[in-house]
């Protein structure tokens, strides 16, 4: 029988790592830290894998890849998009290992799909031929005009990103709702390997002023434009080249708009302005906020604020997942259990699962 075991991503906003066995293999699906600040997953139970594969380059599913040696230093395999994006990887070249971005593998006799998971640069879904189909989802989006989303195959287990819960509002409504909240000009701190390029687009489309972006968001709209980053749409690619050719401000400005990382004000140019800029230009947070970091302590002090952007699926997102794929156990991995209230009775009749060892039908 192929099993599911949950190392850590159930119960709450945890870090990814799920240990599929599957083939004969032993798989551990991600390994990340936070997003609270030092929150890693407990791998000492695990033992000895035979891969690690990484869903996206996000540090809530990377940045603990220095425990592999603890792990047995198996090979660890993402797609080119990933590796090009974790930050200060541990991982010796002679232990990377491509996945496709959208493909077929076989990997130490598991059977493996891919598909492009709509959330980050060369982020996927990853699916295993065991039983009726094994699904997880990763982080994914449905709503990214930057990053398609591709349709699973069946899945009879499924590990949902229910990052958001029961929340169903749309994407759309959230930009409108930001573009009517910049005024005169913001600071828009964002995850670096994120939705900054989208941001600019969308907000620019709404007919704001021309941003300025950071450098390491300036590099990841160069790359999508110049047809770099594979996991963006040529739609995408187009109208970011198109912007870029227009000319975006070479300064940051405390009366125009900023996109920036890091998301919570803890590092770059993010850091430098909200120790400058705090109090006379607004700053304007867009994801998850961990305690103990400036931007928490700013928006509870009424010093920031704080306007939701979807990077991960609605409720009903996630609902029409499961019934494309045909799911008949689905697992709510990344949020708080007892914050799903409609959840359950839209997945139904399949049950939502809370257990941490898990047999793949």
């Amino acid at each position: 029988m192929s099993r599911l075991t949950i190392v850590s991503g159930l119960g709450g906003k945890l870090p990814a790592c799920f240990l599929v066995e599957a083939g004969g293999a032993r798989i551990l699906l991600d390994v990340g830290e936070g997003p609270e600040p030092g929150v890693r997953p407990n791998i000492e139970p695990v033992g000895k894998v035979d891969a690690i594969f990484v869903s996206h380059a996000h540090e809530d599913h990377a940045a603990a890849l220095d425990l592999a040696p603890d792990l047995g230093n198996p090979p660890v395999y993402a797609t080119k998009g990933t590796w090009a994006n974790i930050k200060n990887c541990p991982v010796p070249e002679d232990r990377r290992r491509l996945l496709p971005l959208r493909g077929n593998a076989e990997i130490f006799g598991a059977s493996v799909t891919t598909g492009r998971c709509g959330h980050a640069p060369g982020g996927i879904w990853l699916h295993f031929a065991v039983g009726g189909g094994f699904l997880y989802t990763g982080d994914w989006s449905a709503e990214s005009k930057v990053y398609p989303f591709d349709m699973p195959p069946q899945s009879a287990t499924v590990v949902l990103d229910a990052s958001y819960g029961d929340r169903d509002d749309a994407l759309d409504d959230q930009v409108a709702a930001l573009g009517r909240m910049l005024g005169d000009g913001a600071v828009l701190p964002i995850p670096i390997g994120g939705r900054g390029p989208e941001m600019a687009l969308r907000l620019v489309e709404l007919g704001h002023v021309k941003p300025h972006l950071c450098p390491e968001v300036r590099r990841q709209a160069e790359t999508i434009a110049s047809g770099g980053d594979d996991a963006a749409s040529p739609q995408a690619q187009a109208a970011i080249a198109a912007l870029l050719r227009s000319g975006l401000p070479e300064k940051p400005d405390p009366k125009g708009i900023t996109i920036c990382g890091d998301s919570n004000a803890e590092g770059g140019l993010a850091a430098e302005l909200f120790a400058r800029w705090l109090g006379s230009t607004p700053f304007i947070f867009t994801g998850h906020v961990p305690k103990k970091t400036p931007a928490h302590g700013a928006i509870a002090e009424g010093r920031a604020r704080w306007q939701r952007w979807n990077t991960h699926p609605r409720r009903s997102d996630n609902v029409r997942l499961a019934r494309a794929v045909g799911a008949r156990q689905v697992i709510p991995a990344f949020t708080d259990l007892a914050g799903l209230v409609e959840l359950p009775h839209e997945l139904a009749p399949a049950p939502m699962l809370r257990a941490y060892d898990i047999d793949l039908i």
